[in-house]
C-alpha cells in the first residue's frame, strides 16, 4: 500500500469513498437519515476540489483503487479522514495517521485534534488521541453525537 500527496484526479473517487464508506459502515451507528445527511448523494465534484485541495489531503492507494484518504490543516485539525469500506482494519487509518503525524511535525504542529464519530472513536483512541467530550452537533437538519478528540505529538 502506498501513501501519497492528493491529486486533482483522485477526487470523484474520494467523493464515492466518503459516500459508500459513510452509508456501509457508519450506518451501525447512526440512522438512515443521519448517513443521508452526512453524506448525501448530490456530491459537488468542484467543491470536493477545492476543499481537498486547501488542505495537506494524503491518499492510501492499493492498485488502482483508493483504500483511505485524510486531510490535515495547518491548525493541527485532522478533518476528514476516512478508509474505503472494503479496506476496514486492514491498517490504512494507520498509514494515514502517520503521514499526517509526520507533516504535522515539520510544520511545528505538536497538536492533533479531531471530532470522531462514533464509528471513528475506537480507532483513534487506539492512535493515542484522548476524548475530550461527547458532543451532539447538527449537520443538515440532523443532530450527531461525536468526540472531540486531540493527540499531542
Amino acid at each position: 500500500m502506498k501513501i501519497r500527496n492528493y491529486e486533482i484526479g483522485d477526487t470523484e473517487k474520494i467523493a464515492k469513498l466518503f459516500y459508500d464508506t459513510v452509508h456501509e459502515v457508519n450506518i451501525r451507528d447512526y440512522t438512515t437519515a443521519q448517513v443521508n445527511a452526512w453524506a448525501p448523494a448530490d456530491t459537488d465534484i468542484e467543491i470536493w476540489m477545492q476543499s481537498l485541495s486547501s488542505k495537506f489531503t494524503f491518499v492510501a492507494e492499493e492498485g488502482d483503487t483508493i483504500a483511505g484518504f485524510g486531510e490535515l490543516e495547518v491548525s493541527g485539525h485532522i478533518d476528514r479522514f476516512y478508509s474505503h469500506k472494503d479496506f476496514q482494519r486492514q491498517g490504512v487509518g494507520r498509514l494515514i495517521l502517520k503521514q499526517i503525524e509526520s507533516k504535522a511535525k515539520d510544520l511545528g504542529i505538536n497538536k492533533l485534534f479531531t471530532e470522531a464519530s462514533i464509528t471513528a472513536r475506537p480507532f483513534f483512541e487506539s492512535q493515542g488521541f484522548m476524548v475530550i467530550r461527547k458532543q451532539e452537533v447538527e449537520r443538515r437538519g440532523q443532530k450527531f453525537i461525536n468526540f472531540p478528540m486531540e493527540k499531542n505529538i
